[in-house]
């Protein structure tokens, strides 16, 4: 099954929860290395993981790293261990940095996404230099964390952004969102990413209440 948007789950951990979840169609999943997030993946957890995604088929899913403000060898580090197919940039990373990123991943396929921390102030002009080094924009919710805040800014917003990079929606979505998505238009809009509400307990995701949501997607 196809949806209209693409979907993005993002802190999974659980490897009976990730199972689950890809069932569901879900094109994107993400995997947090922030040390400060309670969804973040320690080293027996990721090692764990690692042993099964080596030879496990995701299908057409997606897996994405999520970093702040580490170092490209970490991140590389990681996209080998974890046989990672995008990254998520959700910290204060310069162009530069993600031009130094994409020249060592020496991979056209590989994806790089760089997350914004949204409010009624933010200037879209500044997303503007991140054009052509980056394949999606991660538009979120500002808030005292980068990301997981379960909060949504105001969509309307986004009228301001004109830029050519298409972008991931996220920040507080729920599973009563999907009627406010397809209503909300823009033309660079993507996929959507939730997260937090969504889930039993931090890393674990209620599979009922994402089924749901990505039906209520996909409806005409």
């Amino acid at each position: 099954m196809s949806y209209l948007l693409h979907t993005k789950v993002c802190g999974m951990r659980d490897l009976d929860n990730i199972l689950n979840v890809i069932e569901l169609n879900i094109d994107y999943l993400g995997f947090i290395f922030a040390k400060k997030s309670p969804r973040f993946i320690d080293l027996p957890q990721e090692q764990e993981l690692a042993e099964v995604f080596e030879y496990m088929d995701f299908g057409m899913t997606k897996k994405v790293g999520v970093f702040v403000n580490e170092s490209v060898n970490y991140i590389l580090e990681k996209k080998e261990s974890l046989y990672l197919d995008a990254i998520q940039l959700h910290g204060n990373e310069s162009v530069e940095f993600c031009r130094e990123l994409n020249a060592r991943l020496k991979d056209p396929l590989f994806e790089v996404i760089k997350a914004f921390s949204v409010d009624d102030s933010f200037n879209f002009e500044s997303t503007t230099k991140y054009e052509g080094v980056c394949d999606y924009f991660l538009f979120d919710t500002k808030g005292k964390n980068h990301g997981g805040n379960g909060v949504q800014f105001n969509w309307n917003i986004l009228e301001k952004y004109k830029g050519n990079t298409p972008f991931f929606l996220s920040g507080g979505i729920g599973k009563d969102d999907a009627k406010a998505i397809l209503d909300f238009q823009h033309p660079q809009l993507f996929a959507i990413d939730v997260n937090s509400k969504f889930e039993i307990k931090p890393a674990l995701k209620d599979v009922e209440r994402l089924d749901f949501f990505t039906t209520e997607l996909n409806r005409d």
